[in-house]
Protein backbone atom coordinates (compact mmCIF):
# COMPACT_ATOMS: atom_id res chain seq x y z
CA UNK A 1 0.00 0.00 0.00
CA UNK A 2 2.74 2.45 1.01
CA UNK A 3 4.75 2.23 -2.23
CA UNK A 4 1.61 2.54 -4.37
CA UNK A 5 0.40 5.48 -2.31
CA UNK A 6 3.80 7.15 -2.53
CA UNK A 7 3.68 6.91 -6.33
CA UNK A 8 0.23 8.49 -6.34
CA UNK A 9 1.41 11.32 -4.08
CA UNK A 10 4.49 11.85 -6.24
CA UNK A 11 2.43 12.03 -9.43
CA UNK A 12 -0.13 14.34 -7.81
CA UNK A 13 2.51 16.90 -6.79
CA UNK A 14 4.64 16.47 -9.89
CA UNK A 15 1.66 17.48 -12.01
CA UNK A 16 0.16 20.18 -9.77
CA UNK A 17 2.98 22.01 -7.97
CA UNK A 18 3.80 24.39 -10.81
CA UNK A 19 0.20 25.58 -10.92
CA UNK A 20 -0.08 25.97 -7.15
CA UNK A 21 3.12 28.02 -7.13
CA UNK A 22 1.73 30.35 -9.80
CA UNK A 23 -1.50 30.83 -7.86
CA UNK A 24 -0.37 30.69 -4.23
CA UNK A 25 3.37 31.39 -4.31
CA UNK A 26 6.07 29.32 -2.65
CA UNK A 27 4.15 28.44 0.53
CA UNK A 28 1.94 25.42 -0.12
CA UNK A 29 0.15 25.42 3.21
CA UNK A 30 -2.68 27.13 5.10
CA UNK A 31 -2.63 30.76 6.09
CA UNK A 32 -3.22 32.19 9.57
CA UNK A 33 -6.13 34.63 10.01
CA UNK A 34 -6.02 35.21 13.78
CA UNK A 35 -7.19 32.73 16.40
CA UNK A 36 -10.81 33.49 15.55
CA UNK A 37 -10.18 33.53 11.78
CA UNK A 38 -11.26 37.16 11.45
CA UNK A 39 -8.10 38.88 10.14
CA UNK A 40 -8.54 40.34 6.65
CA UNK A 41 -5.06 39.97 5.18
CA UNK A 42 -3.37 38.99 1.95
CA UNK A 43 -3.25 35.23 1.38
CA UNK A 44 0.53 35.08 1.02
CA UNK A 45 1.07 37.17 4.14
CA UNK A 46 -1.29 34.83 5.99
CA UNK A 47 0.92 31.90 4.98
CA UNK A 48 4.04 33.63 6.32
CA UNK A 49 2.14 34.58 9.47
CA UNK A 50 1.34 30.91 10.03
CA UNK A 51 5.06 30.06 10.15
CA UNK A 52 5.77 32.89 12.60
CA UNK A 53 2.79 32.03 14.79
CA UNK A 54 3.87 28.39 14.94
CA UNK A 55 7.38 29.36 16.01
CA UNK A 56 5.97 31.66 18.67
CA UNK A 57 3.51 29.01 19.89
CA UNK A 58 6.21 26.33 20.07
CA UNK A 59 8.70 28.74 21.69
CA UNK A 60 11.37 27.81 19.16
CA UNK A 61 13.80 30.72 19.08
CA UNK A 62 16.78 29.19 17.31
CA UNK A 63 17.87 26.18 15.30
CA UNK A 64 21.14 25.11 13.70
CA UNK A 65 20.18 22.06 11.63
CA UNK A 66 16.59 21.80 10.38
CA UNK A 67 14.69 19.02 8.64
CA UNK A 68 11.54 20.00 6.75
CA UNK A 69 9.45 16.87 6.18
CA UNK A 70 7.19 17.29 3.18
CA UNK A 71 8.93 20.46 2.03
CA UNK A 72 6.99 21.15 -1.16
CA UNK A 73 8.97 23.63 -3.24
CA UNK A 74 10.92 24.77 -0.19
CA UNK A 75 8.85 27.67 1.11
CA UNK A 76 9.16 26.90 4.82
CA UNK A 77 12.64 25.38 4.48
CA UNK A 78 14.15 28.50 2.98
CA UNK A 79 12.23 30.80 5.31
CA UNK A 80 13.46 28.97 8.41
CA UNK A 81 17.03 28.62 7.13
CA UNK A 82 17.22 32.36 6.49
CA UNK A 83 15.50 33.31 9.75
CA UNK A 84 17.79 31.19 11.92
CA UNK A 85 20.90 31.35 9.73
CA UNK A 86 20.76 27.56 9.83
CA UNK A 87 21.51 24.54 7.72
CA UNK A 88 18.34 22.93 6.42
CA UNK A 89 17.25 19.86 4.51
CA UNK A 90 13.89 19.44 2.82
CA UNK A 91 12.46 16.10 1.74
CA UNK A 92 9.56 15.37 -0.59
CA UNK A 93 8.29 12.43 -2.63
CA UNK A 94 8.09 14.64 -5.72
CA UNK A 95 11.17 14.98 -7.98
CA UNK A 96 9.53 18.01 -9.57
CA UNK A 97 9.19 19.71 -6.18
CA UNK A 98 12.76 18.83 -5.15
CA UNK A 99 14.12 20.25 -8.40
CA UNK A 100 12.14 23.48 -8.09
CA UNK A 101 13.08 23.86 -4.42
CA UNK A 102 16.77 23.44 -5.31
CA UNK A 103 16.40 26.12 -7.98
CA UNK A 104 14.78 28.44 -5.46
CA UNK A 105 17.62 27.85 -2.97
CA UNK A 106 20.02 29.07 -5.66
CA UNK A 107 17.83 32.12 -6.25
CA UNK A 108 18.02 32.86 -2.50
CA UNK A 109 21.81 32.30 -2.49
CA UNK A 110 21.29 29.53 0.04
CA UNK A 111 22.54 26.59 -2.02
CA UNK A 112 25.53 26.12 0.32
CA UNK A 113 23.40 25.64 3.42
CA UNK A 114 20.04 24.31 2.16
CA UNK A 115 19.48 21.13 0.18
CA UNK A 116 16.48 19.22 -1.07
CA UNK A 117 16.06 15.58 -1.93
CA UNK A 118 13.49 12.95 -2.77
CA UNK A 119 12.93 10.75 0.28
CA UNK A 120 10.24 8.83 2.14
CA UNK A 121 9.46 10.34 5.55
CA UNK A 122 8.64 6.87 6.87
CA UNK A 123 12.14 5.65 6.00
CA UNK A 124 14.44 8.66 6.13
CA UNK A 125 18.00 8.42 4.76
CA UNK A 126 19.55 10.22 7.75
CA UNK A 127 21.63 9.16 10.71
CA UNK A 128 20.22 9.06 14.23
CA UNK A 129 20.42 12.20 16.37
CA UNK A 130 21.01 14.51 13.43
CA UNK A 131 18.65 17.51 13.55
CA UNK A 132 17.72 19.92 16.32
CA UNK A 133 14.40 20.86 14.68
CA UNK A 134 12.09 18.60 12.68
CA UNK A 135 9.39 20.66 11.00
CA UNK A 136 6.40 18.93 9.40
CA UNK A 137 3.80 21.34 8.07
CA UNK A 138 0.83 19.57 6.47
CA UNK A 139 2.50 16.31 5.48
CA UNK A 140 1.43 13.93 8.26
CA UNK A 141 -1.92 13.41 6.55
CA UNK A 142 -0.07 11.74 3.65
CA UNK A 143 1.65 9.14 5.87
CA UNK A 144 0.33 5.61 5.54
CA UNK A 145 1.84 4.61 8.90
CA UNK A 146 1.57 7.50 11.36
CA UNK A 147 3.44 5.60 14.09
CA UNK A 148 6.38 4.79 11.83
CA UNK A 149 6.48 8.40 10.66
CA UNK A 150 6.69 9.75 14.21
CA UNK A 151 9.26 7.13 15.18
CA UNK A 152 11.41 8.34 12.29
CA UNK A 153 11.01 11.96 13.41
CA UNK A 154 12.11 10.91 16.88
CA UNK A 155 15.06 8.90 15.57
CA UNK A 156 16.60 11.69 13.49
CA UNK A 157 16.18 14.35 16.18
CA UNK A 158 19.07 15.12 18.48
CA UNK A 159 18.39 14.67 22.21
CA UNK A 160 16.74 17.89 23.31
CA UNK A 161 15.61 18.61 19.75
CA UNK A 162 12.10 19.81 18.90
CA UNK A 163 9.39 18.35 16.71
CA UNK A 164 6.79 20.74 15.29
CA UNK A 165 4.04 18.71 13.63
CA UNK A 166 1.09 20.43 11.99
CA UNK A 167 -1.36 18.21 10.17
CA UNK A 168 -4.91 17.68 8.98
CA UNK A 169 -6.96 15.74 11.52
CA UNK A 170 -10.54 14.66 11.98
CA UNK A 171 -12.49 15.68 15.05
CA UNK A 172 -11.78 13.83 18.30
CA UNK A 173 -13.97 10.81 18.93
CA UNK A 174 -13.35 10.64 22.69
CA UNK A 175 -15.95 13.31 23.46
CA UNK A 176 -19.75 13.51 23.64
CA UNK A 177 -19.88 13.60 19.83
CA UNK A 178 -18.71 9.99 19.82
CA UNK A 179 -17.44 7.99 16.86
CA UNK A 180 -17.47 9.35 13.32
CA UNK A 181 -20.83 8.98 11.62
CA UNK A 182 -21.29 7.23 8.28
CA UNK A 183 -21.80 10.59 6.61
CA UNK A 184 -18.60 11.95 8.14
CA UNK A 185 -16.71 8.86 6.98
CA UNK A 186 -17.99 9.36 3.43
CA UNK A 187 -16.91 13.00 3.52
CA UNK A 188 -13.42 12.01 4.64
CA UNK A 189 -13.15 9.29 2.01
CA UNK A 190 -13.84 11.83 -0.71
CA UNK A 191 -11.04 14.02 0.65
CA UNK A 192 -8.72 11.00 0.76
CA UNK A 193 -9.50 10.13 -2.83
CA UNK A 194 -9.00 13.62 -4.23
CA UNK A 195 -5.89 14.60 -2.27
CA UNK A 196 -4.16 11.18 -2.21
CA UNK A 197 -4.41 10.61 1.54
CA UNK A 198 -4.46 7.17 3.18
CA UNK A 199 -6.48 8.42 6.18
CA UNK A 200 -6.36 11.06 8.90
CA UNK A 201 -6.58 10.62 12.66
CA UNK A 202 -7.54 12.86 15.55
CA UNK A 203 -5.14 15.08 17.47
CA UNK A 204 -5.47 12.99 20.67
CA UNK A 205 -4.38 9.97 18.65
CA UNK A 206 -1.29 11.84 17.47
CA UNK A 207 -0.52 12.75 21.07
CA UNK A 208 -0.74 9.11 22.13
CA UNK A 209 1.58 8.02 19.31
CA UNK A 210 4.13 10.74 20.14
CA UNK A 211 4.21 9.72 23.79
CA UNK A 212 4.65 6.06 22.85
CA UNK A 213 7.66 7.05 20.69
CA UNK A 214 9.35 8.63 23.70
CA UNK A 215 8.64 12.31 23.11
CA UNK A 216 8.31 14.48 26.23
CA UNK A 217 7.13 17.98 27.16
CA UNK A 218 4.35 17.52 24.64
CA UNK A 219 1.75 20.19 24.00
CA UNK A 220 -0.89 20.47 21.32
CA UNK A 221 -3.55 22.82 20.02
CA UNK A 222 -6.36 23.08 17.48
CA UNK A 223 -6.14 26.05 15.11
CA UNK A 224 -9.04 25.11 12.87
CA UNK A 225 -10.81 28.47 13.25
CA UNK A 226 -7.59 30.35 12.60
CA UNK A 227 -6.94 28.71 9.22
CA UNK A 228 -10.42 27.81 7.92
CA UNK A 229 -10.84 31.04 5.87
CA UNK A 230 -7.92 29.95 3.72
CA UNK A 231 -10.02 27.52 1.72
CA UNK A 232 -12.58 30.13 0.67
CA UNK A 233 -9.71 32.34 -0.49
CA UNK A 234 -8.24 29.43 -2.45
CA UNK A 235 -11.59 28.66 -4.05
CA UNK A 236 -11.79 32.27 -5.26
CA UNK A 237 -8.27 32.04 -6.70
CA UNK A 238 -9.18 29.05 -8.86
CA UNK A 239 -11.44 31.26 -10.96
CA UNK A 240 -8.68 33.71 -11.85
CA UNK A 241 -7.86 33.60 -15.60
CA UNK A 242 -4.29 32.34 -15.14
CA UNK A 243 -5.53 29.60 -12.81
CA UNK A 244 -8.11 28.36 -15.32
CA UNK A 245 -5.47 28.20 -18.06
CA UNK A 246 -3.03 26.45 -15.73
CA UNK A 247 -5.65 23.91 -14.72
CA UNK A 248 -6.32 23.00 -18.32
CA UNK A 249 -2.59 22.42 -18.83
CA UNK A 250 -2.08 20.43 -15.62
CA UNK A 251 -4.37 17.49 -16.37
CA UNK A 252 -7.40 15.81 -14.87
CA UNK A 253 -5.91 14.99 -11.45
CA UNK A 254 -5.20 18.65 -10.73
CA UNK A 255 -8.52 19.79 -12.18
CA UNK A 256 -10.34 17.33 -9.92
CA UNK A 257 -8.44 18.55 -6.85
CA UNK A 258 -9.13 22.19 -7.67
CA UNK A 259 -12.85 21.68 -8.12
CA UNK A 260 -13.04 19.64 -4.92
CA UNK A 261 -11.72 22.42 -2.70
CA UNK A 262 -15.19 22.80 -1.24
CA UNK A 263 -14.75 19.42 0.47
CA UNK A 264 -12.20 20.99 2.79
CA UNK A 265 -14.16 24.20 3.30
CA UNK A 266 -17.29 22.23 4.25
CA UNK A 267 -15.23 19.92 6.42
CA UNK A 268 -14.09 22.86 8.52
CA UNK A 269 -17.60 24.33 8.63
CA UNK A 270 -19.10 21.14 10.07
CA UNK A 271 -16.27 20.63 12.57
CA UNK A 272 -15.10 17.41 10.94
CA UNK A 273 -11.73 18.63 9.63
CA UNK A 274 -9.34 19.94 12.27
CA UNK A 275 -5.99 21.70 11.96
CA UNK A 276 -3.91 19.99 14.62
CA UNK A 277 -0.65 21.22 16.17
CA UNK A 278 1.78 19.16 18.21
CA UNK A 279 5.10 20.22 19.66
CA UNK A 280 7.36 17.83 21.58
CA UNK A 281 10.95 17.37 22.72
CA UNK A 282 13.20 14.32 22.32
Amino acid sequence: MSSSLNRQIQQFYDSSSRLWEEIWGEHMHHGYYGRAGTYKINRRQAQIDLIEELLDWSKVRTAENILDVGCGIGGSTLYLAKKFNAQATGITLSPAQAARATQRAQEFNLEETVRFQVADAQNMPFEDNNFDLVWSLESGEHMADKSKFLRECYRVLKPGGTLILVTWCHRPTNSLAGELTSDEQRHLEEIYRVYRLPYVISLPEYEAIALSCGFRDLHSDDWSMAVAPFWDVVIDSVFEPKAILGLLQSGWTTIQAAFSLGLMSRGYQRGLIRFGLLCAIK
